[in-house]
């Protein structure tokens, strides 16, 4: 009997966790996401509140129309 085949089964092992790099990598990324992500946002934001804006005076301009 061979000492290296001592009743022991290669079996795959686990998938390993991420190297320290790959972590680095991937908080990178989620943190490029959420700034892409906020920037969106805050220029719907911006854009919704223009629009609001718009309606609002169209509605006091017909507010005013027919008070007159």
């Amino acid at each position: 009997m061979e000492p290296s085949a001592a009743g022991r089964k290669e079996r795959p092992r686990p998938r390993e966790p991420p190297s320290r790099l790959e972590k680095a990598k991937q908080k990178s990324a989620q943190q490029e996401l959420k700034q892409r992500q906020r920037a969106e946002i805050y220029a719907l934001n911006r854009v919704m509140t223009e629009l609001e804006q718009q309606q609002f005076d169209s509605f006091c301009k017909q507010m005013q129309a027919s008070g007159e």
